[in-house]
């Protein structure tokens, strides 16, 4: 039997007012697969505990299939945790560890059956009389979910089971995760901070930062179309390029949105996505653009939708089986401040404006009402430096402001000046609360959210 999870207005506040989770509401369906995703210190394992019945809920309804489950204890939940640091009885055997719970469970009955049957699961049967000490990393791992998955549980709950192990083994027992989870069919919650794990691992991914709920989609939409800059620079490798912007929208001419020394020409008919940016006229945007949403190449080899701005290059990653070009295009990055820190600061006073039109003073309060700002924009005005060897600004961002992604058979060397061509079909624009503008929300934001 699997379960069905769902949050409703779910909040935890330790002593002294110390919110880490705000008003989180999630449905997750019998037999998924969900990933809480977020960095360190945003709520996502408090969210995890208070599912499992061992963090009490401040606020809120935990409902276990359709039923009031705020007051269970963990025992009666029935679900099965996995924790980050394996946490098996030094002494018992692989053996003893995996049937303890059926022994607690049931005294009188004889675990042997279903340890063999989890060991055999999981290709650790020659390790059943081995102590934890002699196993490595991986095998103690292993020994951990088979602890979890031998109960039958109805849910798993697992909080960073990987991170301890090195890259190749984390990949192996990924693919192992996935492929236990799909043959069991039990709904599974997992906490990570790597979002490579939730991209490969999740039916749906749920980004969290500040306790508060970001968005929630499958990995393919909540790339394609991240609810805001956050999850935007969240959610890939290398992260998005995040350029200040200035929309340009005069009666008589084309749309373009100036990126300082250069700008970006919208192509005409305008698609409709870029109509409504028309209502940004003469505001500050924030552009992002993919790494792979833009290419070099020759102005004559343009394509439909792609337009041309020059870079500078300033360093050359070479990855083996690709190559990261950085380049000084000119242009002031915007930044997302508190990226890995805990919870989002917040919003400058000097932010808010008193001299606009009701309609925008209500949409100054309601972007005051989210986590903090999810975005800012660097000084304007600051100059930057000359050409010269790559070398790391004090928050660790290398030279430049534009990263893109290319075969690694091209030859390019420091200060050599290329064309690139954007494809502006793949064009993120955010507001300066970070919200995406276009490509357009599916629903216009309601006011009193």
């Amino acid at each position: 039997m699997t379960r069905a999870i769902s949050l409703h207005d779910v909040s935890k506040t330790y002593a002294r007012g110390v919110r880490v989770v705000d008003r989180l509401s999630l449905d997750i369906a019998p037999g998924e697969f969900l990933v809480l995703l977020g960095p360190s210190g945003c709520g996502k394992s408090t969210v995890l505990r208070m599912i499992a019945g061992l963090e009490e809920i401040t606020d809120g309804r935990l409902l276990l299939d359709g039923e009031y489950g705020n007051d269970l204890l963990p025992s009666e939940r029935s679900m099965a945790m996995v924790f980050q640091n394996f946490a098996l009885y030094p002494n018992m055997t692989t053996r003893g560890n995996i049937g303890f719970p059926l022994r607690v469970e049931a005294p009188q009955a004889d675990p042997g059956p279903r340890v063999d049957a989890t060991a055999r699961m999981l290709g650790i049967e020659d390790l059943l009389d081995r102590f934890p000490a002699q196993l490595s990393g991986g095998e103690r791992q292993r020994v951990a979910m088979g602890r979890a998955i031998a109960r039958h549980p109805t849910a798993f709950l697992m909080d960073e089971p990987l991170s301890n192990l090195d890259a190749k083994l984390r990949n192996h027992l990924r693919a192992e995760i996935t492929k236990l989870t799909r043959e069991l069919g039990v709904t599974t919650i997992y906490v990570t901070h790597d979002q490579s794990e939730a991209m490969s691992l999740g039916d749906r991914v749920a980004v969290l930062r500040g306790g508060v709920l970001q968005q929630v989609d499958t990995p393919r939409a909540v790339y394609a179309l991240p609810r805001n800059v956050f999850v935007a620079a969240f959610i890939g490798t290398p992260r998005i390029n995040l350029l200040r912007g200035l929309v340009r929208a005069p009666l008589d001419g084309a749309m373009t949105i100036s990126l300082g020394k250069q700008f970006l020409r919208l192509p005409e008919p305008l698609s409709l996505d870029h109509q409504l940016l028309r209502v940004q006229q003469g505001r500050e945007v924030i552009v992002g653009l993919r790494s792979e949403a833009v290419r070099i190449a020759k102005p004559a080899s343009a394509r439909p939708g792609e337009v041309l701005l020059t870079g500078l290059v300033e360093h050359v990653e070479f990855q083996g089986h690709e190559v990261l070009v950085h380049f000084n295009t000119g242009s002031q990055p915007a930044v997302v401040p508190d990226l890995e820190a805990p919870r989002p600061g917040a919003r400058p006073a000097g932010r808010r404006r008193r001299d606009g039109t009701v309609l925008n003073r209500l949409k100054e309060r309601a972007g005051a009402l989210r986590a903090g700002p999810v975005a800012v924009m660097d000084e304007p005005g600051v100059a930057r430096p000359a050409a010269g060897p790559a070398v790391a600004a004090p928050d660790g961002r290398l030279p430049g402001d534009l990263i893109v992604r290319t075969t690694p058979d091209i030859d390019l060397r420091h200060g050599m000046q290329v064309p690139l061509l954007v494809d502006l079909a793949h064009l993120f624009v955010f507001d300066q609360h970070g919200d995406r503008i276009c490509p357009a929300p599916a629903r216009l934001p309601d006011l009193e959210e």
